[in-house]
């Protein structure tokens, strides 16, 4: 009978270990994909997949974790229908806050704590562990970006805000800098005069070209986006989508985002905004 029982627990583990890699190897499928039509297309079977295997366990953190990452990278980049992106992004914060509250239980109502409770909740903690606070992070802001017309959605930027600022002030460097990138997006958002701080989004984005050894091209596509269009910077400007275009967007783990920030940068420069 012990035999029997060590056994089951055996085939469980091996069977949770091929599972995690599988949605790993799902995920560095797409994001190593350097034809945006063909993860458009084929990407919906993977997030079904995902969807059984996360029905099947249901609070196992790691299939979680990947279900807000894919859902979210799909809806963000791929999804251009505003009902479908919407749905997509409430999915991926969906599953990010049940894979934080699976591993950081005194964080589970993040979203619903006061915001001084938030922080003190935030801050106070033991735990050194940032993936879970980073997709959560993502998913939300893809999450706001989907909803923009909805004040109540926007209201949750600050939150947002704070946890990628918990993330860089214990590593500034996390995810190769995407964390900055986030930061650099929010902080762009209303020029000086209205009382936003541009200088400081430059810092970010910046630090996210620096610690994404310039392979980051959505990075420099945001930076002239929200930055050099927000301080009419126009030198700035076209340089960024300049050296975009002139990348080679074959980099691990970037290559979509990469794909994704030449098309973005191109329609950019069709553009008459200055």
């Amino acid at each position: 009978m012990l035999v029997s029982a060590s056994c089951c627990a055996l085939l469980s583990g091996c069977v949770s270990i091929a599972t995690h890699r599988l949605a790993e190897s799902l995920g560095g499928a797409l994001l190593n994909q350097e034809d945006p039509e063909t993860v458009r297309s084929g990407a919906p079977a993977y997030l079904l997949l995902l969807d059984g295997l996360i029905a099947d366990a249901p609070e196992d953190a790691t299939l979680l974790l990947a279900g807000a990452r894919l859902y979210s990278a799909y809806a963000g980049g791929l999804v251009e229908e505003r009902e479908r992106r919407q749905q997509m992004t409430t999915k991926a914060k969906h599953f990010a806050n049940r894979a934080l509250c699976r591993l950081e239980p005194e964080l589970c109502e993040l979203q619903q704590m006061p915001f001084e409770q938030f922080n003190v909740s935030l801050y106070g903690r033991n735990s050194a562990e940032l993936e879970p606070l980073f997709v959560m992070a993502a998913s939300w802001a893809g999450w706001i970006q989907a909803h923009g017309d909805d004040w109540n959605a926007l209201a949750d930027l600050s939150r947002v805000e704070n946890l990628l600022q918990y993330i860089i002030d214990r590593e500034p460097t996390y995810a190769r800098g995407r964390a900055q990138l986030y930061l650099g997006v929010i902080r762009s958002q209303l020029p000086a005069a209205m009382g936003g701080d541009p200088e400081r989004g430059r810092d970010h984005f910046q630090r996210a070209l620096d610690y994404s050894e310039n392979r980051d091209l959505m990075a420099k596509v945001e930076f002239a986006r929200s930055y050099a269009r927000l301080v009419f910077d126009q030198v700035l400007h076209d340089r960024l989508l300049d050296e975009v275009l002139a990348a080679d967007p074959h980099e691990p783990d970037l290559t979509l985002s990469n794909t994704l920030a030449q098309r973005l940068a191109k329609s950019m420069k069709r553009e008459d905004y200055f």
